[in-house]
C-alpha cells in the first residue's frame, strides 16, 4: 500500500499454520521513520498468549513494546501466570535490565500486559539496537517453545473463554492502537480504520459479535458513541509494575 502523498510504502504479511490463526507484520519505512508492527495470534482451540512486537524509530527516538501478551488475566488469575510466565521471568529480568521501563502506562494497558513485557525508549546515540534485537529474537523463540508444547483444548466451553478473551483484546487494541494516528496521517481515517480491523487486528468479526463498548462501557458518551480520550483511567504506572518473580507490585502507581 502507498501512502496518499506518494512517498511511503506500506509492506504487509500474513499467514496461517495448524495452532496459529492469524501471523502478521505491517512494515512502514521512509526517510524520517521506520515501524514495525508484529503479532501472532493463537487459534482459539489453545490459550497461548499472543506475541506481540511494536517499535517505531525515527532520528530522535526509538518506542519499543515487546510482550507475550497474556490471552487471561495475569494479575488475579494466577494459575495462567503460572503456566505461561513462571518459566519466563528470567528472560524478562534480563531484558529489563537492558532495556529499562519506559514510563508512564495507564492501568487500563497495563491489564493486557504480562510480567515480561519489555516497555521502553531510548535515542539513537544510546545504541541499544542489539540488545534490542537480541530480546525480538529471544521472545520469538520462547513463544514458539510455548505454541510447540501447547495441546488442543477439547472442552468447549473453554475454547469459547478463548474466543471472547481474544476478541476482547482485539476490540481494545483495533479501538486504542496508538499507531491509529500515524496510519490516519499516511493513508487516510477510512484507509486506517479498515487496515486495523481487517489486517493488524483481523478477527473482530470472526470472533465475536460484541463490540468495544460492550466490553468497556465506561468509553459510552452520552450520544452512545466512543468517548475519543485515551484513558478513562487516571492511574498510571512511571515503572515497572511486576518484581523479578512476576508478582504485581502495582500499588507503586501514581497518577
Amino acid at each position: 500500500m502507498i501512502s496518499t502523498d506518494g512517498t511511503v510504502e506500506l509492506q504487509m504479511q500474513s499467514f496461517q499454520a495448524p495452532k496459529i490463526r492469524l501471523l502478521r507484520s505491517l512494515r512502514i519505512e521512509s526517510e524520517t521513520m521506520q515501524v514495525l508492527d508484529f503479532g501472532v495470534f493463537p487459534k482459539p482451540e489453545y490459550d497461548l498468549p499472543i506475541f506481540c512486537g511494536n517499535f517505531f524509530s525515527n532520528a530522535s527516538t526509538n518506542i519499543v513494546l515487546l510482550d507475550l501478551n497474556p490471552l487471561h488475566d495475569v494479575i488475579g488469575q494466577r494459575d495462567y501466570k503460572e503456566k505461561y510466565y513462571k518459566s519466563l521471568m528470567p528472560l524478562g529480568v534480563k531484558y529489563a535490565e537492558l532495556l529499562p521501563w519506559g514510563g508512564k502506562l495507564t492501568s487500563e494497558s497495563i491489564k493486557f500486559f504480562s510480567p515480561v513485557v519489555i516497555w521502553t525508549k531510548f535515542t539513537p546515540n544510546q545504541q541499544k539496537y542489539d540488545a534490542l534485537y537480541s530480546a525480538f529474537v529471544d521472545f520469538n523463540k520462547a513463544w514458539l517453545v510455548l505454541m510447540d508444547e501447547a495441546e488442543e483444548e477439547n472442552n468447549e466451553s473453554r475454547i469459547i473463554c478463548n474466543r471472547e478473551a481474544q476478541h476482547r483484546y482485539l476490540a481494545w487494541r483495533a479501538e486504542k492502537d496508538p499507531g491509529h494516528g500515524l496510519l490516519k496521517k499516511l493513508i487516510g481515517d477510512t484507509a486506517a480504520k479498515d487496515l486495523l480491523r481487517n489486517f493488524l487486528f483481523h478477527g473482530i468479526n470472526e470472533l465475536g459479535s460484541k463490540t468495544f463498548l460492550d466490553y468497556f462501557p465506561e468509553y459510552r458518551s452520552k450520544d452512545g458513541t466512543v468517548r475519543e480520550r485515551r484513558s478513562m483511567i487516571g492511574k498510571s504506572f512511571e515503572n515497572r509494575p511486576w518484581d523479578a518473580n512476576g508478582e504485581f507490585i502495582g500499588n507503586d502507581s501514581t497518577n
